[in-house]
């Protein structure tokens, strides 16, 4: 059809008399190119017949009468032929239906319909973002070529390795952050002061902080007060410890290496600690600091004082060279003191069972992160006909601040180019400043160096090309995706059974979470570290990070995680045009692969992220 207004072929009229042509016609497309009986001398009569019209409307009326019996008899001799093109035109339509529901419905047995994704809340969006936008896809030839695959491989059977480890030497290291201290290293005796801690940036930040400054604590033999946190106008969170975490099963775990109290004594509360010189930041200390600078900056302090307060507290202890026990220390503390409040725990209980569509043999990471909210299944309940067992946690970090501080080009052309530069200029004004004083590299070279987010586009591809199945069963972490549902078309036309904790949990349900982005975020850790399998698309992500660390310390070799090497998978996806599809499944699958290989912790890296190490899991042979 086309559009209203558009302008269309002529049409063949039947050729009657101009004073005729406003007039009322008993017009019959069926005749037109017709030959009827009576060839030339009927299209004679008919005319004359047309023309009496002005004259004798009783003579038309009979003449029509006439006419319409023939047309009726012509009906009643071909009656069964007419029925039986109708009867095939429909079964036709119905299973050309049937065949399309197959392939788009195959998973979601239990589902209505799929659940459209929510994009950024409305509070939070810029005026740029809520506009409608056409879908953006930067590699069209090898979207087709996923999507032709995916139906193909529909109906066969998957491939199990998908939802394993590929090595089995993982299951050889066990957790033993919490195994019991010497008697001589865990006791603390006259403490030299209190160390007060305001920790900054979100829920993973803010985690980092807390391990941190109990291995400070532990160093300086000094109580820790429990860790505050500091309001941001990013993350536009009040809540505070005892929001987020339990408070006394911390100070428990923690009693026999690090004294913790809620408060401060009543005589250091009216201290002015900046006055006085124990206020400390980031100023202070430098980023990664080693031991050493705590002992030379802090400690004096500390015995002057008797109180010194971290401000503003983050990364600021690096992870090598540290003494052995405090690495263990900050180990027990992330993952063995730290555990969500009931409210989260409940909560996330409901996320999980809802994604998994019932219940199933616990695992010691749901044990560890939802206690006594998750209740166990006999594995003869396991039936595939109640829903998907299975599902992929995917970390997708395409939002808008980091699709904007990366100076990459993401194929939305001019206008996206203006949105994210004025994005710059409103947020990063330091950014922007030292774009002036330095030398530009171009967005074609970023994207080679592996400095881009991957887009949704890039993230469905790798599945695509590690072998997931079109009807894989996907929880999306985060949800606020730059350029919303013209960002995930493509994602979703690859593996529509996309969930969120928006679209799994009720509005009653996420009711006291709304607005707090670290209890949010805390539902997002849970169903990342319970997933059977996790996928992120930035390993520099705290969350990713966080996540993939607790699935090494509790996963049992029974959690993978995929690490996609962003260079590389450029370096790929630049063939887009004329590689063939067997050679970049092979391509991405050794990608993952070599990501997933068994590595000890090495020097410097994030104790929290790689656990594998002497400090906090044990080897048995």
């Amino acid at each position: 059809m086309g559009k209203q207004g558009s302008p269309r072929s002529p049409r063949p009229e039947p050729q009657i008399d101009d004073d005729l042509s406003s007039g009322t016609k008993d017009y019959d497309p069926s005749n037109v190119g017709r030959r009827m009986p009576g060839g030339d001398n009927h299209l004679n009569s008919k005319m004359l017949l047309l023309h009496g019209l002005r004259n004798d409307s009783v003579k038309y009326t009979t003449c029509k009468g006439s006419f319409v019996g023939k047309k009726h008899l012509w009906l009643r001799k071909d009656f069964r032929s007419i029925i039986f093109v109708f009867a095939l035109m429909g079964f036709l339509l119905l299973l050309d239906s049937f065949l399309v529901s197959i392939f788009d419905s195959m998973v979601l047995q239990n589902s209505s319909a799929i659940r459209k994704l929510p994009v950024l809340k409305e509070e939070d969006r810029d005026a740029y973002l809520m506009k409608e936008k056409a879908p953006v896809q930067m590699y069209d030839r090898l979207l087709k070529l996923a999507k032709g695959t995916l139906a193909e491989k529909e109906f066969k059977p998957e491939l199990s390795t998908l939802w394993k480890e590929p090595y089995s030497q993982v299951a050889a290291w066990k957790p033993c952050a919490d195994r019991k201290v010497s008697p001589s290293l865990g006791k603390y005796k006259k403490g030299n002061g209190y160390i007060v801690v305001s920790a900054n940036g979100g829920l993973n930040q803010q985690r980092v902080a807390i391990c941190n400054a109990v291995a400070v604590a532990s160093l300086l033999n000094a109580t820790l007060v429990l860790p505050r946190f500091l309001y941001s106008n990013v993350w536009n969170d009040p809540s505070q410890f005892s929001d987020i975490y339990q408070e006394e099963h911390f100070m428990d775990v923690l009693k026999d290496e690090v004294k913790v109290v809620k408060e401060l004594p009543s005589h250091l509360k009216s201290l002015d600690l900046e006055a006085i010189g124990s206020l400390i930041t980031d100023a202070d200390l430098v980023k990664e600091a080693k031991p050493i600078d705590y002992i030379r900056v802090v400690l004096p302090l500390l015995l002057r004082n008797r109180i010194v307060h971290l401000l503003g507290y983050g990364n600021r202890l690096g992870f090598d060279p540290l003494p052995s026990e405090l690495q263990r220390l900050r180990c027990k503390c992330n993952f063995h003191a730290l555990k969500f409040v009931p409210e989260i725990q409940h909560v996330g209980s409901l996320l999980v069972r809802r994604i998994r569509k019932y219940d199933a043999a616990l695992s010691m990471l749901d044990k560890q992160l939802l206690g006594n909210f998750m209740h166990s299944s006999p594995s003869k309940e396991h039936d595939a006909a109640r829903g998907p067992s299975k599902y992929l946690a995917l970390h997708l970090r395409f939002e808008i601040d980091m699709v904007a501080y990366s100076l990459c080009e993401f194929g939305g052309g001019e206008s996206e180019k203006k949105e994210l530069q004025t994005y710059r200029e409103v947020h990063f004004p330091l950014l922007i400043e030292r774009l002036k004083n330095s030398k530009p590299v171009s967005p074609r070279e970023l994207r080679k160096l592996g400095r881009c987010p991957l887009t949704p586009e890039e993230a469905g591809l790798v599945l695509a090309g590690i072998g997931f199945k079109h009807g894989t069963y996907i929880y999306l972490a985060g949800s606020q995706i730059y350029g919303g549902n013209s960002r995930m078309n493509s994602f979703t036309s690859l593996y529509p059974n996309l969930v969120t904790k928006e679209t799994l949990l009720t509005p009653s349900e996420l009711a006291p979470f709304q607005n707090l982005s670290s209890k949010l975020a805390a539902l997002d850790f849970i169903a990342c570290a319970t997933a059977d399998v996790f996928a992120m698309t930035d390993s520099g992500s705290q969350l990713s990070s966080l996540v993939s660390g607790f699935r090494t310390y509790y996963g049992g070799g029974r959690a993978p995680t995929l690490r996609p090497n962003k260079k590389r998978l450029a370096a790929i996806l630049s063939e887009n045009s004329t590689i063939q599809w067997n050679s970049f499944e092979d391509r991405v699958k050794k990608m993952i692969e070599e990501g997933q290989r068994v590595h000890v912790r090495r020097f410097g890296r994030s104790i929290y992220r790689q656990p594998r190490c002497q400090q906090c899991m044990c080897k048995s042979h």
